[in-house]
């Protein structure tokens, strides 16, 4: 007798090759916190980011401090023509100069770079933490295809093995006379399809291994962890996180640092200032010399000088808020075609586990029973068994693409 194809199997059924190598004793499975911390100390990307950011910070704490002094060494009244030309001695004019100057910036201007400084490290370690939810995102969609990609292939080693006893009792119904040839070589065919299956869903798993092993290395290669379910959030509950979303977190910062610029062009007017101290050598017969000065920047004609330059930077900041308001309008447009997405695949979920599922394996059981009875044919039945199968393979991609969605909904908000 044929042995019955397994239709009542549950999902769970297939997901054995998974769990088996998940819960064998002594058998160590990665888990995915522990993962995201090896890819992060190994990604030569955060490495960079985190090296622009602590340059960044060093560049802020010395903005605010004055610029390095200056000194001056020279000769000043040198007679050039007469009985006392290029002496340095004779003539009481004659001086070698040792000067000390230093520049003082207002403190406004000060202020307004120190904060423009603090700004930028603050744009660039957004620019880090964008960078790192983002590694977490794309190995959290690699490990989810991996343990998809695993459960496929269980299902259909579970499939395999069942046309296998198909095949190895059908000659001996061929030689009773209750089967034909015909019957063995569509049983034989099925194993093929099957087995192009396999080899695709085999195929997805490599290549998702492959993405895996670009952050983690040669430990890529061990037995992930089952991953937490990611929890379904309520729509409104979504849009409220989603103003939060990581790739929003650098425009506080690129606002403060258009600010600071336009603050430093109108720091200007209020003009700088410096101090100089000399000391003026003269010939022997003469005293030496020591001066002291005090220089002002006047804010001459202000309004020709600087006005441009207050309207390019007011721009500048107008154009900041402006892709600010643009980046949160497409995430909250992304944000209501992935929950209309979300929304569908818990309908096409349910349908498929509570309607098709039943639906096929009933179709598959009379099937069955009318093969056993001589009253069906084998295509009947081998096409019964192969619409199991794309609803079971359909229920797995379903449940796929519903983890990559919740895991994009998850990983790029900031809390």
């Amino acid at each position: 007798m044929i042995s019955r194809f397994p239709c009542r199997a549950p999902l769970w059924r297939a997901l054995g090759l998974t769990c088996l190598l998940v819960g064998s004793p002594g058998l160590h499975a990665l888990e995915f916190e522990e993962a995201v911390a090896l890819a992060e100390r190994q990604s030569p990307g955060l490495a960079a980011q985190a090296s622009a950011v602590a340059a960044a910070r060093h560049q802020a704490e010395g903005a605010h401090r004055l610029p390095a002094p200056r000194l001056a060494v020279g000769v000043e009244n040198l007679p050039i023509s007469g009985m006392d030309r290029w002496s340095l001695s004779r003539d009481f004019m004659t001086m070698q100069r040792l000067a000390l100057m230093q520049d003082i910036p207002n403190q406004g201007l000060r202020d307004a770079r120190r904060q423009g400084a603090e700004a930028r490290a603050e744009r660039d370690q957004a620019g880090q933490e964008l960078q790192r939810r983002q590694l977490r995102l794309a190995l959290l969609l690699a490990w989810q295809a991996v343990q998809r990609g695993e459960q496929r292939v269980a299902l259909l080693a579970e499939l395999l093995a069942e046309n296998q006893r198909l095949i190895d009792s059908l000659p001996a119904l061929v030689s009773g006379g209750t089967a034909t040839a015909a019957d063995l070589l569509m049983a034989r065919q099925e194993r093929l399809m099957l087995s192009d299956r396999d080899d695709e869903a085999r195929r997805d798993i490599a290549k998702a291994r492959a993405a895996l092993r670009r952050w983690l290395g040669e430990r890529a290669a061990e037995p992930l962890a089952a991953l937490a379910p990611l929890p379904e959030r309520d729509p409104n509950a979504l849009r409220e996180r989603w103003l939060r979303h990581v790739e929003l977190a650098a425009f506080p910062a690129m606002l403060r640092m258009a600010q600071s610029e336009l603050r430093e062009v109108d720091a200007e007017d209020r003009g700088d200032w410096s101090w100089e101290l000399a000391y003026n050598r003269r010939g022997r017969q003469w005293g030496d010399m020591v001066s002291f000065q005090l220089s002002f920047a006047l804010p001459w004609d202000r309004k020709s000088r600087l006005q441009s330059q207050l309207s390019g930077k007011q721009r500048e900041l107008e154009r900041v808020e402006q892709e600010r308001q643009e980046m949160q309008r497409r995430l909250l447009q992304s944000l209501d075609e992935q929950l209309a997405e979300q929304a569908t695949l818990t309908r096409q979920i349910e349908r498929q586990s509570q309607l098709i599922l039943p639906l096929v394996r009933q179709r598959t059981e009379l099937s069955l029973s009318s093969y056993q009875a001589a009253r069906g044919s084998l295509p009947e039945l081998l096409s019964a068994r192969a619409a199991v199968l794309e609803a079971r393979l359909r229920e797995i991609d379903l449940m796929a693409a519903q983890d990559a969605l919740r895991a994009q909904l998850e990983t790029l908000i900031l809390e």
